[in-house]
Formats: structure tokens, C-alpha cells, sequence
């Protein structure tokens, strides 16, 4: 992979931030999207940032998305109102269903308005005014 594709995944959120990764000193790198390149320092991944980074690469190619994509399928996951947002989305253009209406919900709402029927239909009784 580039150093260009690096940098751009990094400005996507698909590489472990900065804070997460040791640098050290002695070498020329690129230290991060906002800082400018850096004389004597390089980005050391660990093994854990490099498994992390070729499972989002397995899962741009298993998938066929770009790194754009798997950073907003990201972003969904991790952000409430977001995931709302396209959950509603994908239901008003038929990708996803409503969820299921609970049965006791069901059984709740058709004994109140069978409660309501009943009190409409009913007789006045003796002393009640109707």
C-alpha cells in the first residue's frame, strides 16, 4: 500500500489514530494528517494496527466497497443518530422492515378499543346523564 492510500485511509478513520500509535525517532514519516511532515519521526504500527488494517482491507474486497463506504458503515455503527437516519431511510425505500409490532402491544391496543367500543355502545345507565 501507498503512503498516499495510508494517508487517506488515516483521513477516513480506518487506521488507528494517532494517539494509539508509537513513533520513533531517528527516521523521516509522515506524522499525520494535520501536522506537516516531520524530520525524525516515523509512524510504528503494532501488530494489532496491521491486523486491523487487513481486516478493513478483507472487508472492502469481500464486499466489493471502496474504504469511503467501510468508513461510513463505520460511522452508522458508532453514531446513534446517524444509524436512525439511515434505518429510516432503508425503511421508507423498502431495504428494511419496520420492527415487528410485539404481540402484547397488539393484545393492549385491541383491548382498549374494544373498552372504547364498549363505553360508545353502551346504555345510560340508571342516575348518569348521557
Amino acid at each position: 500500500m501507498t503512503p498516499r492510500m495510508l494517508r487517506y485511509r488515516e483521513s477516513l478513520g480506518l487506521l488507528p489514530s494517532l494517539r494509539q500509535i508509537a513513533r520513533r525517532p531517528g527516521m523521516r514519516g509522515h506524522a499525520g494528517p494535520a501536522d506537516p511532515p516531520a524530520v525524525g519521526l516515523h509512524r510504528q504500527f503494532t501488530d494489532a494496527d496491521l491486523a486491523a488494517v487487513a481486516l478493513g482491507i478483507a472487508l472492502e474486497r469481500r464486499y466489493d466497497i471502496s474504504p469511503a463506504a467501510l468508513a461510513f458503515g463505520i460511522r452508522v455503527l458508532a453514531d446513534p443518530r446517524v444509524r436512525a437516519d439511515v434505518a429510516e431511510l432503508g425503511r421508507r425505500i423498502g431495504r428494511i422492515q419496520p420492527p415487528p409490532v410485539r404481540a402484547l402491544d397488539f393484545e393492549q391496543e385491541r383491548a382498549q378499543r374494544l373498552l372504547r367500543l364498549g363505553e360508545a355502545a353502551a346504555p345510560p345507565t340508571r342516575g348518569s346523564r348521557r
